[in-house]
């Protein structure tokens, strides 16, 4: 009696856990692409436990190049959590319109990228998100900015004299790997500007934070199946490790200057990590693809050179409105901003049903999958020419350069767009400016384009650039 009852009592526990799994997996999911399919928007039909992993991984990667699936609103599943692909301008315009609260970042992402953002301004959602904001948005400010010009050249000069030194060895002409000495510049540049004179420290914790970025990287962050970041594995471990090493070392920092309760120490840690993936991977990828971009188009890198060295005929940049008279050099700047944005996608979740203007109605727990490198590439947007280099579609600005001005959106989109943008954009000019009046360069024939998508996009094999000095008879 005793065993039959057991049995019993097992039985209907596991038919209840099975059938709420059933629910998590499959009925709630597919109530929700009920709605959408109810008002048009259709998708592949996803299998039971990873959805449409394995082609949304395919897509992915195409995003980052390609201007396929123009105008087009699809949906699509990881695991258990609903997507809708919108390509669709008008759909994202009324997205980039939207004030509320109820649209933030995906809270399934919040899981995924925890151990890179924490509960960061990138990260966070409501009240906490916008305390974050009106904290840090001040110091990213046209005066902080203009303050820090000097430490961004600064910053930039000592990778110039090894370009210098590297030359004189090869007689000459060098063929450098460039990326990689812009992401140091980068990387001296932010770390100069968190920790001021705790420089030396910062550095050790970005090298941290770029170890953590690489293993990151390795687990498919938008596409994967959600569950799999619990599995003690190898990759996993190694993120683990370096997340506890990583606040250990900013909070010593930290300390040393006053200190903190609980709240505040996660309040720095998280967003020092955040302002470093803002701040220096996405500045060191649009640095190089500007740099390819201008070996590859050496007329181009002419007019732009020489508007440096007429605005800065000294090679001395200390002048933050130096910068607002680099028009060509803006026009170059936007232009591989628009062609090779800092991230192929950008993600929001609906966290209430909400209508968009007269376009559809999203139900509660849907998350948008925006593809921005195909909103910059597409022809009826652009014209024709989408994906040539033009920097001259910029000569009048954004409103000029396209008939939908709101599909340009390298530093995001609505309220959450990026409080950083206009340190990057110093920082870029700058950076590229000090290459200009003292290299010229081309395509190295060891290049091998490739374009990876990883936290940002960079190229996969690196940027081999042949560079010599800059002289009135160099012939780029």
């Amino acid at each position: 009696m005793i065993t039959n009852m057991l049995f019993s009592f097992i039985l209907i526990t596991l038919s209840i856990s099975c059938y709420y799994l059933y629910e998590a997996l499959w009925l709630k999911p597919e109530k929700l692409r009920n709605k959408l399919r109810n008002q048009g928007m259709m998708g592949p039909p996803p299998s039971f436990l990873s959805g449409n992993v394995s082609d949304m991984m395919r897509i992915k990667s195409m995003a980052a190049v390609s201007s396929d699936n123009q105008s087009t609103i699809f949906t699509y599943a990881t695991g258990n959590v609903q997507h809708l692909y919108v390509g669709d301008p008008n759909l994202v315009k009324e997205i980039s319109l939207c004030q509320t609260w109820a649209l933030g970042k995906p809270l399934y992402l919040h899981k995924e990228i925890g151990p890179l953002f924490g509960n960061g301004v990138v990260r966070s959602n409501g009240q906490i998100w916008a305390h974050q904001r009106r904290t840090i948005a001040p110091e990213f400010f046209t005066d902080k900015v203009k303050g820090m010009v000097g430490i961004m050249a600064d910053s930039t000069v000592p990778v110039l004299r090894l370009w210098e030194d590297e030359i004189e060895k090869q007689g000459g002409i060098a063929e450098l790997r460039v990326d990689i000495d812009l992401t140091n510049v980068s990387a001296d540049i932010i770390s100069k500007a968190c920790f001021g004179s705790s420089y030396s420290k910062g550095r050790v914790i970005f090298l941290k934070l770029r170890e953590l970025v690489k293993a990151m990287s390795k687990t498919g962050l938008l596409v994967k199946i959600p569950a799999l970041r619990y599995l003690p594995t190898k990759n996993n471990r190694e993120v683990w490790r370096l997340v506890k090493e990583i606040r250990k070392l900013i909070l010593n920092v930290a300390k040393k200057r006053r200190q903190e309760s609980k709240t505040a120490n996660d309040f720095i840690a998280d967003n020092c990590k955040n302002i470093y993936i803002a701040g220096h991977e996405t500045v060191a990828s649009v640095a190089t693809w500007a740099l390819l971009f201008l070996a590859s188009h050496p007329q181009w890198q002419t007019l732009a050179r020489e508007e440096v060295l007429q605005l800065v005929p000294e090679g001395c940049l200390r002048d933050a409105e130096m910068l607002h008279k680099m028009k060509i050099l803006t026009m170059v700047v936007q232009e591989t901003l628009c062609l090779m944005p800092p991230t192929s996608l950008m993600a929001r979740e609906v966290f209430e049903d909400m209508q968009f203007g007269d376009i559809i109605n999203i139900p509660k727990g849907i998350n948008f999958w925006i593809p921005i490198s195909t909103l910059h590439r597409n022809p009826e947007i652009w014209g024709p020419d989408a994906n040539d280099f033009k920097p001259e579609r910029f000569a009048n600005g954004i409103l000029g350069a396209t008939k939908v001005p709101y599909a340009y959106i390298p530093f995001g989109l609505g309220p959450r767009t990026c409080l950083g943008q206009k340190f990057a954009i110093a920082e870029l000019k700058i950076i590229i400016s000090l290459i200009l009046s003292k290299f010229c360069f081309a395509l190295s024939p060891n290049y091998k384009h490739a374009p990876a998508f990883t936290i940002v996009i960079v190229p996969k094999h690196g940027l081999q650039l042949l560079v010599k000095k800059f002289s009135r008879n160099c012939k780029e």
